[in-house]
């Protein structure tokens, strides 16, 4: 305690981390050192999962439409001309930017031998059991022989507050000038109005895209909360995610964590201000 019970001078206080105390306390502490920010959650571009949509660390948002292959080798030509014009048009009436995404994934033959000898082991039929002895040893090495890949196939909608032609000057900026940058560590924070407005014009972007698939003869369907996260989950856990699937996901999207701050996790309820 300061002489006389006055409190020190705001202006020469010093800053938690600075590493040095005020002269003269009683209660001299080791020098503090500084916090490192980083961590593996300030190198996510991603701050929060609700309502359908992937609300970003710059205050954008973003949508996800699964969409169903078609195709194309097999039809004829007079029906791939009208596939590529349905297309052209889809993409001459889009006005806002998309990302078509393309993902190749590694199947897990395990469940399905698991399955195969399940069914083998009540099987009283002695015939039957040879051939699916023969059947699940020929399953087994052509697993590991070859990579059976799986085809998953996405549109991702964005929307952007500020605009879209003021992301286009974000964008120039370069990969590695944002991937070198210095990680911040404020909170994304977005007012009602404005995420109200993100909303509604997620959802109209997302219906006017799939109107379009749906005119090309793809089936497409919105990404919710739950999928979308267990998208990012088997994106960061390619590994991991096939064996430890993603468990209640209620839970988890009921709060979020204060990132960056070099203390144990500060939880609070919601996203928004």
């Amino acid at each position: 305690m300061p002489p006389n019970n006055q409190f020190p001078n705001p202006a020469s206080a010093v800053p938690v981390g600075s590493g040095s105390v005020p002269q003269g306390s009683d209660t001299a502490k080791a020098p503090i050192k500084p916090k490192n920010p980083n961590s593996t959650q300030n190198s996510l571009l991603l701050s929060e999962v609700r309502d359908n949509m992937v609300i970003m660390a710059d205050g954008s948002f973003r949508a996800v439409v699964a969409c169903k292959s078609i195709n194309f080798d097999l039809m004829s030509s007079r029906e791939r001309e009208g596939v590529e014009f349905s297309y052209q048009n889809f993409l001459n009436a889009l006005n806002h930017p998309v990302q078509i995404l393309i993902r190749s994934q590694r199947i897990d033959i395990g469940p399905y031998i698991d399955h195969l000898v399940q069914i083998r082991q009540n099987q009283d039929n002695m015939l039957l059991n040879v051939l699916m002895d023969d059947y699940i040893n020929f399953i087994d090495v052509l697993s590991q022989e070859a990579n059976i890949m799986d085809k998953s196939f996405f549109i991702v909608i964005p929307y952007y507050p500020s605009g879209d032609i003021a992301n286009l000057v974000e964008q120039g900026k370069g990969f590695f000038s944002k991937l070198l940058a210095r990680p911040q560590n404020a909170i994304t924070k977005i007012d009602a109005q404005t995420y109200e407005k993100a909303k509604s014009e997620i959802k109209n972007r997302v219906d006017g895209v799939m109107a379009g698939l749906f005119q090309l003869g793809i089936q497409s369907v919105q990404l919710n909360t739950k999928e979308l996260g267990e998208l990012y989950y088997n994106f960061y856990n390619p590994d991991t995610a096939v064996r430890e699937p993603l468990g209640d996901f209620a839970n988890a999207t009921a709060t979020y964590i204060k990132k960056g701050q070099g203390e144990p996790p500060i939880v609070q309820q919601g996203g928004m201000s």
